[in-house]
This record gives C-alpha cells, sequence and structure tokens, in this order.
C-alpha cells in the first residue's frame, strides 16, 4: 500500500507517508508495528481498518477488498476492536465500569447476545483481564489507576469476541509498573487466541500492536515490521529482529528498549 499527502513544504511534493508496505495478519498472529513518531504507524493502521483509502494498493480482509461502502469494510468493522493510548480518553467518565466494557454487546444486540447474560458476559471478561468483577464493575474511571483504566479498555475491546484486535500504542500512556500488568494481560490474551488458532484456525483473533518500543513487543508478538518514513525497514519473526538485526535503524530502537531485550 502507499498513501501520500499533500506537501506543506516549498518543494511541492506530496509526502508519503506510507511508501509501498505490505503485511499480512493471520488467526492466532500478533503483528508488531515498530517505528518512532512520525515513521507512519498511525497512517498504517488508519489504512489496514479501512479509515483511510490507500493511493495505491488494497486491503483485503476475508477474501473481501475494504473499500468505502464495502461489504469488506462492513464485515471489518463488525469484527474488529481497537485498544488506544490513553484510557481515560477512550472512557465515558459518566459511565461504570460495567456500562463501558458492556457497550460494544448493547450498541448491537441489546442488553442480550446469543443468550448470554450482560452481566455474566462483563464478569468473565473483567476476570480475563485479571480485574476482580465485584470490586471493578461500579467503578468509574476517576476511581481506576491508568494500569486498570487500560485493563477496563481491553476488556471492552474483547467483550465481542473480534476476529481482528488493534492495539494502538497501549503502553505508553501509562507508567512502568502498571505497563508490566498490560503486557501480561496481552500476553495472555493472545495466548489464547493460540490455542484457539490450534483447534479452530479461523475463528481466532488476530492482533496487530502498534509501538514505538521494542521492549514492551518482544514477548507478544510473532512477528515484527519496523517502519521508518513510511517504509519498511526490516521484518521478520521476533527472534530474527531482536536477535539478528539488520538495520541501523532497528539497532538504535533495540538500545532504546524501555524493558529488557
Amino acid at each position: 500500500m502507499t498513501k501520500s499527502f499533500p506537501a506543506r513544504t516549498a518543494s511541492g511534493e506530496d509526502f508519503k507517508a506510507v511508501d509501498d508496505v505490505s503485511i499480512t495478519l493471520g488467526p492466532g498472529q500478533c503483528l508488531a508495528v515498530i517505528g518512532e513518531s512520525g515513521s507512519g504507524k498511525t497512517t498504517l493502521t488508519g489504512l489496514l481498518l479501512g479509515s483511510l483509502r490507500p493511493d495505491g494498493g488494497r486491503v483485503v480482509y476475508r477474501g473481501q477488498e475494504v473499500a468505502p461502502g464495502s461489504a469488506g469494510l462492513s464485515l471489518l468493522r463488525r469484527e474488529s476492536s481497537v485498544v488506544f493510548q490513553n484510557p481515560f480518553g477512550s472512557l465515558d467518565p459518566r459511565w461504570t465500569v460495567a456500562r463501558s466494557v458492556s457497550e460494544p454487546l448493547t450498541a448491537r444486540a441489546g442488553r442480550r447476545r446469543g443468550g448470554e447474560d450482560l452481566e455474566g458476559a462483563v464478569r468473565r471478561i473483567l476476570a480475563e483481564v485479571r480485574l476482580d468483577p465485584d470490586e471493578y464493575m461500579y467503578r468509574y474511571p476517576v476511581d481506576l489507576s491508568g494500569g486498570q483504566a487500560q485493563r477496563v479498555a481491553i476488556a471492552r475491546a474483547l467483550i465481542s469476541r473480534p476476529r481482528v484486535l488493534l492495539a494502538d500504542e497501549p503502553m505508553s500512556a501509562i507508567d512502568v509498573s502498571a505497563r508490566v500488568q498490560i503486557l501480561s494481560t496481552l500476553r495472555s490474551v493472545m495466548a489464547g487466541a493460540r490455542r484457539q488458532a490450534r483447534q479452530e484456525e479461523g475463528q481466532a483473533m488476530g492482533m496487530i500492536l502498534v509501538s514505538h518500543d521494542l521492549g514492551v513487543v518482544q514477548h507478544i508478538a510473532d512477528r515484527i515490521l519496523v517502519l521508518h518514513s513510511g517504509r519498511v525497514v526490516e521484518t521478520g519473526t521476533t527472534g530474527q529482529v531482536l536477535d539478528h538485526p539488520q538495520e541501523a535503524y532497528t539497532r538504535r530502537l533495540i538500545e532504546a528498549a524501555s524493558l529488557d531485550c
């Protein structure tokens, strides 16, 4: 895919935010998209989820092209969820945890989904992200730490059982101790997805994890794609990229990692 924007400089040349990038995500897989600010991560994820249209190339989801007004775009939007960088910016301060987490289900199917009790669904998903339902269901965002709020946001993203989860810098807005909790939560989520993929591959969730920090993705990602100035400068399995980086840019990212690589 390629995506350009009008230039803001005297040269008059369009700025290529994403330049000839190809990726694949399969069921039960975690792909980490790594790069510094301005590397093209935000534009790439916008292309992948259909909020931006590529100038060249295309996005295909489950055999259908993702384009404005297409069945592929509708399907992708129904079957995908996003965890944003700042949980307090994505949680309504007027809503309890229970209401925020259940909102994706109530928006789609009223108070029941497939015969499943709504409160039971909320309790189960909170337990999956390691929050005690009895303790947290009726708290408000103001009553939560950054790490707890982000786990609530992850629970809300997972309650509809998406096939694609985009985690967009999910650890960069919280402190180091909370990052460890989120890292552990996401590892557990992906371990479950991989188990499901072995049993029923087509139903398992895949995750795109966007970050500027190689240290926080090393224990989650199956593959890493390194972006620099809109281009892929390195890609491979997590072990290949971390143990045998080929590019100086990748080596600099490894040296700057916040957790031990």
